[in-house]
């Protein structure tokens, strides 16, 4: 097997930025925005330019209540924009998706990373991640979309986090995938409740130990609404501040919509580190 280009992607001295680019007309936050291609294409353009090391492309919404698409209806959302941005950026490009058959026309289009919130246990999914041999971040979620947030209940967050992508990771290596191929992401916000997320973040070098990358994905988050008051486009400045925590904690890949900001406020924590 080859070695995983996500060593080349990450550095030692702090995270990345992965900047978002949602194809669909319903995610929680700019659903709709970047709908048509050619405005998807620019947003992940304008993204790489500000500073985003990976683009993440989705075409199916996780939000709470979200519903279900098919496979080729996220397949035609999906695979134009990852076609386009392999033409005309110089960035790896990740797509946000749970089934088997998007994944392979993602990768044929350009996709270098697969994202997938279910952690490879759709059908298929496994077995397809493997057989193309890209990294793949594994994410943490209670329940499914449509139902995540209704009752999140643990006795101990973290450790069944923690127990959950390590089985994840394991069943990745058992498909032949290589473990330096591999990012675990605890799922802020899915299946979760603000204290959950709290937990989480508090003792991300917990999760740090299992020995692999994190992704953490805070932006615009559910939980900023709930702790500070204000309406999803007006989260900057607490999203900023969840994303130099988690960089504090050891995160290695930032999923963000406002790059630019994130990157600023990473080279500030830079510096200090220096």
């Amino acid at each position: 097997m080859s070695t995983s280009p996500l060593a080349t992607w990450l550095t030692t001295d702090g995270p990345v930025v992965m900047g978002i680019v949602n194809v669909t007309p319903d995610s929680f936050s700019d659903g709709g925005q970047f709908f048509k291609v050619a405005d998807a294409v620019r947003q992940g353009s304008r993204l790489a330019a500000e500073g985003a090391a990976i683009i993440d492309v989705g075409g199916e919404s996780t939000r709470p209540g979200a519903e279900p698409v098919t496979a080729q209806q996220e397949m035609d959302r999906v695979v134009p924009v990852v076609e386009a941005l392999f033409a005309e950026i110089d960035r790896p490009i990740s797509v946000d998706t749970s089934k088997a058959e998007v994944m392979r026309a993602a990768v044929a289009a350009g996709a270098a990373m697969i994202n997938d919130v279910y952690a490879l246990r759709e059908p298929g999914a496994l077995e397809a991640a493997a057989a193309l041999n890209v990294p793949v971040c594994l994410m943490h979620m209670q329940g499914e979309p449509r139902t995540m947030q209704a009752r999140p209940a643990y006795t101990d967050v973290v450790a069944e986090v923690s127990e959950f992508l390590q089985e994840r990771a394991q069943a990745a290596l058992a498909a032949g995938m290589a473990r330096e191929s591999l990012v675990l992401d605890p799922g802020f916000g899915f299946g979760k409740s603000v204290e959950h997320n709290l937990e989480l973040l508090r003792r991300l070098k917990d999760l740090g130990g299992l020995g692999y990358p994190l992704l953490a994905g805070l932006s615009r988050k559910s939980m900023l609404g709930k702790l500070t008051g204000r309406p999803e486009d007006e989260r900057l400045a607490g999203s900023i501040a969840l994303a130099v925590l988690a960089a504090q904690g050891g995160t290695s890949i930032l999923r963000v919509h406002d790059v630019a900001p994130t990157v600023d406020a990473l080279r500030i924590l830079a510096a200090l580190r220096d």
